[in-house]
């Protein structure tokens, strides 16, 4: 065969590929705003993405489970889900075209195989939507904002219907709310609408409006003067930590239950995936959703204490500077936080290594911690220096690590990276809290040194959304 002749086949191949995958963004995009069922690619979202952004996740999912799976099995089974009735619900496609490879029987038709995989849809639980209120508009308030008003569908399950702050609320602060809101430095530009309602004291995001409140006080403010009851509370402000200061909360008309974005005291510190289950929010008003880093690393822990046992470690935290630490030399209640945050490597303190045993009391006081701030605006990461009840090999740790991304009650939490070229910049974005570098892997008998990035923004937002979705009782079905 002649080059050119080859290479004809090649532009022929491609555009069969991209027609394959313009239909199923389409399909994709269909049962997200039509019926409330969102499709992702082994826990990566599709809604909204794309073409070159689903190809690139089909190669991850190839190499990942060491299947062929291409686009072609991608649509094959976003076509079956389409056909079918069901709930609106999370379904992992990915999960799906493996589960296929599996079958040795090729004369069984996909949409056979997707009924029978997804038989127990129908039995789940209507659902009743929860307004969502978020007291703060930070960093981690903005994205819960994105991700609230992005994630909203037919709005079943969380509503953003109000944001308070303190100060005034007029034109100009409301247009500069709006700004941040639509802008990023870091996760780029919202992939929706945002406008100003000045009349109404409101944004319009996506087309519905939100509320803004201004408030000195949490336990002044009448939610249900603007239509908000039994609503959830989302502090993310950072002034209220504990369960006195949090209850002021529930004081307010029209609030229901308190999350808390931070590491809190007297209330149960929530890593999803490993305890929310231990906290029925029937008998539970105030959450904390705990830190970005023991967010990242408690996943991980938990599957090496399963399986081995952990006697002792230390963690170290390489993490981007956050809005505590001056811009400029400055005085600085600790010290070494006063320097330049963008010039310089400062060593702090993180509560990590001892708040993780809130999560899993089987480590209480076996981990030490400390934390580097780096001059970079996001992303970080967690070196875990442990020692395990019995030796292993690097190989057998990434192969466990690889079995619970891809299985089990942590595949929301733990992606298994594959690359050899990971850099902090590649995690900006990834929903997982937990990325853990197979290729950084380190093991000598009993002793192993682990690698486990985070976008200590991003990711931990949506384990911040897994957790309000637990607490309001608002989590579809899921095939994971």
């Amino acid at each position: 065969m002649s080059i050119i002749t080859n290479y004809e086949k090649e532009v022929a191949n491609q555009a069969q590929v991209r027609r394959a995958t313009t239909e199923f963004i389409n399909i994709v995009n269909d049962l997200w705003y039509d019926k409330s069922i969102e499709l992702v690619l082994f826990r990566n979202p599709l809604v909204d993405k794309r073409a070159s952004e689903v190809l690139n996740l089909i190669d991850y999912a190839k190499e990942f489970v060491a299947k062929p799976i291409s686009i072609q099995d991608a649509l094959d089974i976003a076509r079956a889900i389409q056909s079918i009735e069901l709930p609106a619900s999370k379904l992992d496609i990915g999960k799906l075209a493996y589960e296929y490879h599996l079958i040795d029987d090729a004369s069984v038709e996909k949409v056979d195989f997707v009924k029978n995989q997804l038989k127990d849809a129908n039995q789940a639980n209507g659902i009743q939507p929860k307004d969502v209120v978020l007291y703060g508009f930070g960093r981690i308030g903005r994205l819960l904002a994105r991700e609230l008003s992005s994630k909203m569908g037919k709005g079943s399950q969380l509503r953003l219907r109000a944001i308070v702050t303190r100060g005034k609320i007029d034109q100009s602060v409301l247009e500069k709310r709006a700004s941040l809101l639509s802008i990023d430095s870091v996760h780029g530009d919202f992939l929706g609408t945002v406008r100003v309602d000045v009349e109404n004291n409101a944004l319009i995001i996506n087309g519905t409006s939100v509320k803004m409140i201004s408030a000195a006080a949490p336990e002044d403010i009448d939610y249900t003067a603007y239509g908000i009851n039994d609503a959830l509370i989302i502090d993310n402000t950072g002034a209220f930590r504990d369960k006195e200061a949090l209850s002021r909360h529930l004081q307010a008309k029209g609030a229901g239950k308190v999350l808390l974005t931070a590491p809190g005291k007297g209330i149960p510190n929530i890593v999803h995936g490993v305890n929310h289950l231990e906290n029925n929010p029937d008998n539970i008003d105030i959450f904390s959703a705990a830190s970005c880093t023991t967010n990242a690393i408690t996943p991980v822990l938990k599957v090496l204490e399963d399986n081995y046992g952990i006697k002792k470690g230390h963690l170290e935290t390489i993490h981007a500077y956050t809005n505590d630490q001056n811009l400029v030399d400055n005085m600085h209640k600790k010290y070494r936080r006063g320097r330049a945050a963008a010039l310089n490597m400062v060593i702090t303190e993180t509560g990590a290594g001892k708040a993780v045993s809130k999560a899993l009391p089987a480590l209480e006081g076996k981990l030490t911690s400390n934390a580097i701030r780096v001059p970079v605006p996001n992303g970080s990461l967690a070196i875990l220096n442990l020692q395990l009840n019995s030796e292993t090999t690097a190989e057998a740790i990434n192969a466990i690590m690889k079995q619970y991304a891809l299985e089990g009650d942590l595949v929301e939490q733990i992606k298994y990276s594959l690359s050899n070229e990971l850099v902090s910049t590649d995690i900006v974005g990834t929903t997982a809290p937990s990325i853990f570098d197979s290729k950084a892997t380190i093991a000598d008998g009993d002793t192993i040194v682990i690698y486990v990035w985070y976008d200590n923004e991003y990711g931990y937002s949506h384990q911040v959304m897994r957790l309000a979705k637990h607490i309001a009782k608002v989590r579809r079905y899921t095939y994971y």
